[in-house]
This record gives C-alpha cells, sequence and structure tokens, in this order.
C-alpha cells in the first residue's frame, strides 16, 4: 500500500509540471453542428446557440447550420433557444483544441400560449410519454464516474433503485427485479447483450461490450416505459450515439489497466460519416500475474455509419460483436483451498455475439417514419472435467447453445397541433438450439442430462401513444398500449392476452414543483434457455406446462423540485405486482433470484404460477453545479418478494432494502478533476446448503460444488456492503493532440465483505477424505469442509486517453 501512495504522489508531481509547461488553456475549440426541426428534421434559421453557463454563442445560418468558436477546451452543454420553440439543452460534449466538435440539436415545436409558465433551458429534459422514472446520464459522467471503469452498467448502478453487488459483476438489478428483466437499445437498435461473459438468459457479466467513446448520453427508464419498446419488466436503457464528424478524421487510443483501445471518427463524404472502433483486454496476463485461478480475455468492435440524403432521409447502420474466452489457470503451484474450490467447480467457457441492424428515417412535415432491421446473434459454449482431468468419462460438462433473432420494426412519429402520437408494428424470427451434457443429481439420484433441442418461431406485436399538453403545458397527459403474441403455444398466440395498457399524468403547480403518476401493464417473454428445455425424452416440457409471457404491473407516484435550472429534487413511490412468473418444478421457488450468476439462466423444468411484488420509495437530489462541485445523491429502500409452493411471500436475492450512492466530481485548476463515489447496500438474502445431499459422492461429482436448501430458500442475510471508489482525471489540450490521464482506486478504504462460505470436500493437503468407503457408492459420502469467503481489496488501476 505504501509503494502505491508512493508512486500516486509521484504521479500527481510530474502532471503538475507538466501542466504548467505545456500551453493546454487556450481557447481554441470550436463546436459545429446544425439546429432542425425533431420531427421535419428541416433546419431551422436564426437560432441562438450557447455554450451553457457563458456568452459565447452564435446564431445559425438559414440552413439552420452552426459554429461556434474560441471555447474553451473540456466538457461543456450547449443550449439552442428561438421563438415557437421549446429551448434544448444538450448534453456534455468534450471540446479540445485539436478537433471540431460535431453537435446536431432537434429542437420540438411549442405548443403552449404566450404568457404560460415555461421552464427555461436545462440539462433536466422531460418526456410527455415518461414523465416519471426517467434519468439521463451524459458522457462526462459516464466517462468519469469513480470505481466505473468507463462501464455503463456500472454507472448506472448509481441511480435510484439501482443495486450493486461486491465483485466484478455489472448486473442491473432495479427495484427489485432480476437481472433478466431488462432491455437495450442503441440508436433504435435492440441488442439483447451488453456484456462480456454474459450469463446467457440473464444478460448480466463482469464487464461491458459498449466503448463508451461512442455514447452520447444514456436515457434510463425503470418506469414508465414508452409503448415502442417492449420485452421488458424492471428497466429500458437507451443509449445514443455520437454522430461522426463532418470535418475531418478524430482518432482516440485508450490504454488502460485491463484493456487496450482503438477508434475513429470522420467523414466518408459530404453526407456520410462512420465512427469505428476495437477493444483487446490483457485480463490472462494480469490475472497470471496474480494466480488468480481464471484467465478471461476479450475482444470487442463497434462502428456506426450515417448517410444523409438530399430528400431528407436519414439511413445508418450499427454493428457490435465480441469474442470471449475463459480458461482455468491449472498452472498454479500449491493453490490455496479458495482458488481450488474455483479451479474444481468452474467451467471453461467461450462466447461468441454480435449485433447489426440498421435504420432508415423518413421526414415530412410534421413527422417521421422509421424503418428498423436487425440480427443479433448468441454463440455459447462451456466444457467441464471432474477435477480438470481431461479424460470422457471425467466429463461433467459439455454445453453448446446458439440464439439469433431477426427483427423489424416500423414506426409513425408525429407533432400534431392538438396531439403527439407514436405508432407502429414489429416481428421477430428467433432461432434457438442447444447440446446439453451435463452430470446431474435430483430426486436422490445422479444420472446423465442428454438431449439436443432446437426450435424457431415468430413473434410479433402493436403499439401505440398518444401524448397532450392541457392549460398551456402545466397539465400533460399520455395513454398508451401494446400488444405481443408469438406461434411458439396457443398459451401465447392471442396478442389479447397480453394487452398493455399504460397512462401517464404530469402537472406542474408551480414553475418548479411538479407531480407525477403512471400506470402500466409490461410483459416479457422467458429466456430461450426456458422456451427450449427438454428432457431426455426430447420433449419441450415447458411449452407442455403451458408457460406464459412474464407479466409486471407498475403503479408510481413521484414529486420533483427544480430549485434552478441546474439541480433538481425527486422523490418516487412505486409498487411492481409479478405474474405468471416461471416456478421452478424441481427447487419450488421461483427462478427470479437465479440470474446473477454465471453460466445458463433458465434451462429446467417451469410452471408459470410464481407471484411477486417489489415496491419501495427513491429519493434523488442531482446538482450539476453546486458551488462547482456535480453532485449526485440517491437513497432508495426496495422491497422485493415471491410467494413460495405454500404461497406465502419469501424475500428474492434482490431484497436488498436499503441502497444509497453519493457520486461527487469536482473541476479544478489547470484541468485536473477529482471524484469519489460511496455506495451502501443493505445485506441481500441468501440459502444455506443443503450439507446433507451436497456430502452425497454421487452428488458432489457431478457438479464439484455445494447444494442448496431450497427449503429454507433466502432464510439467512448476508452483512451489508459498502465501498469508497476515488477517481482523479488530468487533461492536456494541445494544439493538434489531447491526453487525458486517469487514476482510479476502488475500495479505498480496503473493507473485506464476507460473502456466504464456501464448501470444499478437499482437506487442507488438498485430498479428498470418503468418510465410509465400504458402503455403497449411492451412500458414500465426503467429509466437506467450510471455507470463510472474503471479498474486497484496494484495487488501484490507472490509463491513458490520446486524441489526434
Amino acid at each position: 500500500m505504501k509503494k502505491i501512495v508512493y508512486y500516486f504522489a509521484l504521479l500527481l508531481v510530474l502532471c503538475n509540471n507538466l501542466s504548467i509547461i505545456a500551453q493546454e488553456n487556450i481557447a481554441n475549440g470550436r463546436i459545429k453542428g446544425r439546429v432542425y426541426n425533431l420531427y421535419s428534421n428541416k433546419g431551422i434559421p436564426f437560432v441562438n446557440v450557447v455554450v451553457w453557463g457563458t456568452t459565447i454563442g452564435t446564431v445559425s445560418d438559414s440552413l439552420g447550420n452552426y459554429e461556434i468558436t474560441n471555447i474553451p477546451p473540456g466538457y461543456c452543454r450547449v443550449t439552442a433557444t428561438t421563438l415557437g420553440y421549446e429551448p434544448k439543452t444538450s448534453a456534455d460534449i468534450l471540446v479540445t483544441n485539436s478537433k471540431v466538435s460535431q453537435l446536431d440539436l432537434g429542437l420540438e415545436e411549442m405548443s403552449i400560449e404566450l404568457g404560460a409558465v415555461e421552464i427555461k433551458g436545462s440539462p433536466f429534459e422531460k418526456r410527455k410519454e415518461s414523465p416519471v422514472s426517467i434519468r439521463t446520464l451524459d458522457i462526462s459522467e459516464i466517462e468519469k464516474t469513480p470505481g466505473a471503469d468507463r462501464d455503463i452498467s456500472r454507472v448506472i448502478q448509481t441511480l435510484p433503485g439501482v443495486a450493486s453487488f461486491p465483485g466484478y459483476r455489472n448486473d442491473l438489478i432495479v427495484r427489485g427485479g432480476g437481472a433478466n428483466e431488462n432491455s437495450y437499445y442503441l440508436d433504435d437498435i435492440e441488442i439483447p447483450n451488453i456484456n462480456h461473459f454474459a450469463t446467457q438468459g440473464a444478460s448480466g457479466g463482469p464487464t461491458g461490450i459498449i466503448n463508451t467513446d461512442f455514447i452520447r448520453e444514456a436515457n434510463f427508464y425503470s418506469g414508465a416505459f414508452p409503448a415502442s419498446k417492449g420485452d421488458a419488466l424492471s428497466s429500458i436503457l437507451d443509449l445514443k450515439l455520437i454522430e461522426p464528424n463532418t470535418d475531418r478524421f478524430q482518432n482516440r487510443l485508450t490504454l488502460g489497466f485491463t484493456e487496450a483501445a482503438f477508434s475513429t471518427n470522420g467523414p466518408l463524404s459530404k453526407r456520410s460519416g462512420i465512427i469505428f472502433s476495437v477493444r483487446q483486454s490483457y485480463l490472462d496476463l494480469l490475472f497470471g500475474l496474480l494466480e488468480l485461478p481464471f484467465l478471461p480475455t476479450y475482444t470487442d468492435a463497434q462502428f456506426k455509419y450515417k448517410y444523409r440524403t438530399k430528400k431528407n432521409h436519414v439511413f445508418s447502420i450499427i454493428g457490435l460483436g465480441a469474442l470471449d474466452k475463459l480458461r482455468l489457470n491449472t498452472g498454479i503451484k500449491d493453490p490455496d483451498p479458495t482458488q481450488s474450490y474455483l479451479l474444481n467447480s468452474l467451467p471453461e467457457n467461450d462466447q461468441e455475439t454480435y449485433t447489426i441492424g440498421a435504420s432508415y428515417k423518413i421526414f415530412d412535415r410534421n413527422g417521421f417514419y422509421t424503418f428498423v432491421i436487425s440480427r443479433n446473434y448468441l454463440n455459447n459454449r462451456a466444457l467441464k472435467y471432474y477435477n480438470n482431468i481431461e479424460e470422457e468419462g471425467l466429463k461433467t460438462l459439455d454445453y453448446k447453445s446458439d440464439e439469433g433473432e431477426s427483427k423489424f420494426r416500423v414506426e409513425r412519429t408525429t407533432k400534431g397541433k392538438v396531439l403527439d402520437y407514436n405508432i407502429g408494428f414489429g416481428g421477430q424470427y428467433s432461432l434457438y438450439s442447444n447440446s446439453t451434457y451435463a452430470k446431474i443429481f435430483q430426486n436422490d439420484r445422479a444420472f446423465i442430462q442428454n438431449y439436443s433441442s432446437k426450435l424457431d418461431f415468430f413473434s410479433y406485436d402493436f403499439f401505440g401513444q398518444i401524448s397532450r399538453g392541457f392549460f398551456s403545458e402545466l397539465l400533460t397527459l399520455s395513454f398508451g398500449m401494446r400488444m405481443d403474441a408469438n406461434n411458439y403455444s396457443d398459451k401465447m398466440n392471442n396478442p389479447l392476452e397480453q394487452f398493455s395498457p399504460r397512462f401517464s399524468a404530469n402537472y406542474f403547480f408551480t414553475e418548479k414543483f411538479g407531480a407525477s403518476l403512471s400506470y402500466g401493464k409490461y410483459f416479457q417473454l422467458p429466456p430461450y434457455t426456458t422456451l427450449g428445455f427438454r428432457n431426455n425424452s426430447m420433449q419441450l416440457v415447458n411449452r407442455i406446462n403451458g408457460i406464459k409471457y412474464i407479466e409486471a404491473d407498475h403503479f408510481i407516484a413521484g414529486l420533483e423540485f427544480y430549485p434552478d435550472n441546474r439541480s433538481k429534487i425527486s422523490l418516487e413511490g412505486f409498487y411492481k405486482k409479478y405474474s405468471d412468473y416461471p416456478f421452478s418444478v424441481e427447487d419450488s421457488v421461483a427462478i427470479s433470484s437465479k440470474g446473477g450468476d454465471y453460466g445458463v439462466f433458465g434451462a429446467e423444468e417451469v410452471l408459470s404460477k410464481s407471484d411477486g411484488r417489489a415496491y419501495g420509495v427513491e429519493l434523488m437530489a442531482r446538482d450539476k453545479d453546486l458551488y462547482g462541485f456535480n453532485i449526485l445523491l440517491s437513497y432508495a429502500f426496495v422491497r422485493s418478494e415471491f410467494k413460495n409452493s405454500h404461497n406465502n411471500y419469501i424475500p428474492a436475492k434482490w431484497d436488498n432494502k436499503h441502497i444509497l450512492n453519493l457520486t461527487v466530481l469536482k473541476s479544478l485548476k489547470r484541468n485536473w478533476e477529482i471524484g469519489f463515489r460511496w455506495r451502501f447496500v443493505g445485506g441481500s438474502p441468501y440459502t444455506p446448503y443443503d450439507l446433507d445431499k451436497s456430502s452425497l459422492v454421487l452428488a458432489w461429482n457431478a457438479k464439484s460444488e455445494p447444494y442448496l436448501n431450497y427449503s429454507a430458500f433466502n432464510t439467512l442475510r448476508l452483512p451489508v456492503f459498502h465501498q469508497l471508489d476515488l477517481r482523479i482525471d488530468k487533461e492536456w489540450f494541445l494544439k493538434k493532440w489531447s491526453v487525458i490521464l486517469f487514476f482510479d482506486i476502488q475500495n479505498v478504504y480496503n473493507l473485506k465483505y464476507k460473502d456466504q462460505d464456501l464448501i470444499t470436500n478437499l482437506n487442507e493437503d488438498g485430498n479428498s477424505i470418503i468418510i465410509n468407503p465400504e458402503a455403497p457408492i449411492d451412500q458414500q459420502r465426503y467429509k466437506l469442509r467450510r471455507i470463510e469467503n472474503l471479498s474486497g481489496t484496494i484495487v488501484p488501476s490507472f490509463g491513458f486517453i490520446v486524441e489526434f
């Protein structure tokens, strides 16, 4: 630890000296772009475009084009105002001396009368269709949140009602919902998986796929979902990407503690441009030096192409792909008990995933059509041998699976004189295959689960939403509906059975104080691992069992107060009622608590009969500039419960009760920035082990780890988790180069978190002992040993970003 402090102090001194030498504060930054009507895409002339909080600005020309010069380098916002349009304040944008920053601003026509209450340009944008439970993060927060390592999922974990856990998982646990209850969109394209080493069927993983170099802003819905976005029960993450540069190519090189990345952004013609990135990790080298039992490595690539036609049409293509490999570090000499446990229980894993999609928008006088087609794919493979001895008779798991979706969607969005509306329909063709060989111990017997499954079906949906303002926009109302169906079975083929109404209202009592209400019914398709599960007789047992869409009803009420145009305080209460949740036949519990582990989620026999609930209250205080500090404080009280086989509510794994986050960022002189994040999460429930079952030789040899006692499901609770993370950034803005150096320390005060103990069949010498070797094989038992499971250490990391 002393060495870390010493080198850190030396680094600060060096950076400070470089700051004095470098001529970095010359205000030569430029922003250029276009101000246009959000619905017709036509340029708006004579718009005042000003850097937020300054007097630096310009006026757009007759085509809506503008350019602001002499901007001090760093992150800033831009505000656009003109008569007849709602004021617009952009998300943060990075301005440097070495390039021209591209920023287009879409304005919405104003429909209120003169003299009506108007909230002036502010970074807190309201949406008529979703007036509650939406939070927006911009690129500066995504880039610089301490402890997040530029991972969008970890940044989202700072928002109200989103839980986080010790270790390397970045699952989104939103308002007591499972890790499988979220949907993700990237510039109108749905992406089923945004993580490397994802849990198939639940999407959570240790690190994100999406390169933050591409992200312009992130809109996070924890309720009041737009009707156009479906297949989610807890949240929707809608990511907006930056636009390709029109001036010249800009390149960015990032070298961090665990990965290297390169991205480029520039024009291909007067009407088209492209952004592209590739990343490569070297976690396997680092973990090998640290003698960790697993060696992960990943590669990913991402691109966006955009073309604007002469006829006011916009065409874009995005692509995202990843290759993941997880190998075991079997070369560790004299592994300790924890290393031995992980080596014996973890399989080796390979994943390949990609999404590619195209969007075409046709604008007319008061709206636009959106046509979207996309294709996504996941290949997941896992292999395990008993004690890692690669002999055929010792194989315990050989899993291969493919998921593929081909989608289309058509929307019409209109800004009318009376009503705003969005209507559309979509379809999806799904393919799923699975080949499973696994040693299983169930119902007091050991057997081989060996089956292959192929499945294909077609899904379709219809949706519509209308919104209108009353009393000079003091009151806004929105009504929506959606219907989903598919031909998987007769339990899902009637769209009226999945009719999803939704309603929201927002009323401003004064210019600064308002209240909102929302109700919505949402449906989500069970994971393909559940739909395609077969028994050894090759029967689709869950189709035979009449599996249905999962249903959740959301009731939300909130208050919001805007002390000024840079700050917001909100209070929301919510209640989620779950119906038809898959219920495990073998374990007699709802499977909602099983989505937070690695591997595969949902591959078992279930019944659509479980009911659940999640409820609570959230408080958020947000100030973009409180005496120079950027502050986000959030607290949530959350309960999450599901009924067991006795029809009693029991806590779900996500029943944390208390979630508190405080993030503070501060810009200093000479382009230094410092920030910290402190989080407190109540202890989550856990299930004790069934030691009697686990000690059986046949049971242990099937998966080399203990079995849970589901009759005492989630009757115990882990201690609370809290952690302090610190980040320091230093930026140099030179004439042709920009350099960002970052230093991040996770778990500053070195908290040791006690998780559920590990159970092993090995003694201290690394050997297994059978208590009764003379008994029949089905009665023989190992002598088990308990290992204290402590996690948490100071994790320092650093890196730099170079733009040229």
